[in-house]
């Protein structure tokens, strides 16, 4: 069961970058900051690496992402962290609140970051309001309870050009999937 479990998500990190790079347009420019603004612009997501943070430190995944098959299919469009003490929650990357409070039945707080790229980190109480600038690892909330992550787990997803993609290309890449053999 746990090989399976490796082999399902080496399947499905390698079929997350892959769309990645599909819908990547081919004249992906180096990043650049902008004079003075809070974005950094890319046409990549991939290329930006160097410039985001894990948006908690001291956690493990409890839950990786799985790209859905077309936009409303089901999947999990993003990465569940599970937190060992600390329960703050910090800016991934530079960008602008752009919301901050309870949807149904969880707070959340949402950052763009420019260029497409738009943070949600949930549950998340955060004492921000729209239009407040945060700086790359700036604290901007506690955990709180609500939505499916378990007590004491946060949700990092993130959204490119309106759609979801792999909160891991942000930090560094997905992990390079590595084939085991197979029912020897």
């Amino acid at each position: 069961m746990a090989h399976s479990r490796r082999v399902l998500t080496a399947v499905l990190a390698l079929a997350s970058a892959a769309g990645l790079a599909a819908s990547s347009p081919a004249s992906a420019a180096p990043p650049v900051f902008g004079s003075g603004t809070h974005t950094l612009r890319s046409a990549d997501p991939a290329q930006m690496a160097d410039h985001w943070i894990w948006p908690v430190s001291g956690f493990r995944i409890l839950t990786v992402y799985v790209a859905p098959a077309h936009r409303y299919g089901p999947g999990h469009r993003g990465v569940d962290l599970a937190l060992f003490g600390i329960r703050t929650v910090r800016s991934p990357a530079a960008g602008v609140v752009q919301f901050s409070g309870r949807v149904v039945d969880r707070d959340l707080i949402t950052i763009d970051h420019g260029n497409g790229l738009v943070t949600t980190l949930e549950p998340v109480t955060s004492p921000l309001s729209r239009g407040d600038r945060v700086a790359r690892g700036d604290e901007v909330g506690v955990v709180s309870e609500g939505g499916h992550t378990p007590v004491g787990a946060v949700h990092f997803g993130v959204r490119w050009q309106g759609e979801y993609i792999n909160p891991l290309v942000l930090l560094g890449g997905v992990p390079r999937a590595v084939l085991l053999p197979c029912c020897g």
